[in-house]
């Protein structure tokens, strides 16, 4: 695989510079759609722009 084509939610808490709670909160507000395997929470590159693009300012 070349490229990762998921996140962890520890690793966009930290690329987004916020607390893992915030990325958790926005997960269950349905902000952020994840995918849940095990104990870890697995967010989609394409889901993560979307994110940001629904965040952006203008």
């Amino acid at each position: 695989m070349k490229d990762k084509e998921f996140y962890k939610a520890e690793d966009l808490a930290t690329l987004l510079d916020v607390n893992i709670m915030t990325i958790y909160r926005y997960i269950k507000a349905g902000r952020l759609r994840a995918y849940k395997i095990g104990r870890d929470f697995r967010i989609g590159k394409k889901e993560f722009q979307n994110f940001l693009r629904s965040v952006e300012t203008k």
